[in-house]
């Protein structure tokens, strides 16, 4: 099948999105709790707006959702627009059952479902002396979005994500490394992807917070092969309450084909799903 330079920059872009969901929290590292003083189950742990994640997760039985638009302005007055959602459900005190969707803004004004994507975060070490926190996140993404309306790649995708999470006094950091294989046609989206992220976040006035992250995607083959990427990503966050977290920011390509963006986002920690 042979697409324009849009769609195909935009079904990479697509893949991209599903090696790993999102993002780095810049509420305080459960790292730094005090054990006679555990944290508040009900405070969200927002995986937003970044391309990383970081290695803590939910309270057992607890239930978060996470919810945004991204703006993306591609070359050749290109536009693309998703809305990703994410919900999270502890299942143990270190592992995390992940359920994830974009909603896509797709040809001709159409709003459509992408790619299914599940996965359980399983944080296996804390405070270890160089890997600090440590946590393995397996991903499968199914091809149940439409690639007719350009919301799917349509591949079935495996991928992991190695995760490593740290305090630095108030500010966090999280590093990620991921891999991820497709099967099916390779046209949208390359066989094989890898990425790589170094995010931090911390307070900064009040309830106001910040986020920052340098990214990047080594070039990849085949007919949806492209170049390496680079690019950066900051913007505040506010506490409206423990269990409400916002964000907002810009995405701005260093090198590659990265599309300039702007998003907006929310992270609810709805309560406790089961006892």
């Amino acid at each position: 099948m042979t697409t324009s330079p849009g769609r195909r920059t935009r079904g990479i872009g697509l893949a991209a999105m599903f090696v790993t969901w999102m993002a780095v929290g810049t509420v305080q590292s459960f790292a730094d709790t005090d054990p006679s003083n555990p944290p508040n189950p009900h405070d969200a742990q927002p995986e937003r707006p970044s391309i990383s994640t970081h290695a803590w997760t939910v309270a057992p039985g607890w239930i978060e959702i996470e919810g945004g638009t991204e703006f993306d302005n591609y070359p050749g007055h290109v536009h693309g627009q998703t809305a990703p959602l994410v919900a999270k459900i502890g299942l143990t005190q270190r592992t995390q059952f992940e359920v994830a969707t974009p909603i896509v803004h797709a040809q001709q004004l159409h709003i459509a479902a992408g790619d299914l994507l599940l996965g359980v975060k399983w944080r296996l070490i804390e405070d270890a002396p160089v890997v600090a926190t440590l946590a393995v996140f397996p991903i499968v993404k199914f091809p149940t979005g439409s690639t007719a309306e350009d919301a799917g790649t349509g591949t079935t995708d495996f991928g992991v994500v190695i995760i490593s999470s740290r305090s630095l006094g108030a500010l966090s950091l999280d590093l990620n490394v991921g891999l991820t294989h497709r099967m099916g046609h390779d046209d949208l989206a390359p066989r094989n992807s890898s990425l790589w992220t170094m995010s931090f976040g911390g307070p900064l006035y009040g309830p106001i917070g910040w986020g920052a992250e340098l990214f990047g995607f080594p070039p990849t083959s085949g007919p949806a092969g492209d170049r390496a990427v680079v690019a950066t990503l900051f913007g505040p966050t506010m506490k409206v309450r423990g269990w409400l977290v916002l964000d907002t920011g810009v995405i701005v390509p260093i090198a590659g084909p990265q599309p300039k963006a702007i998003y907006a986002g929310v992270v609810y920690n709805i309560g406790r799903l089961v006892p």
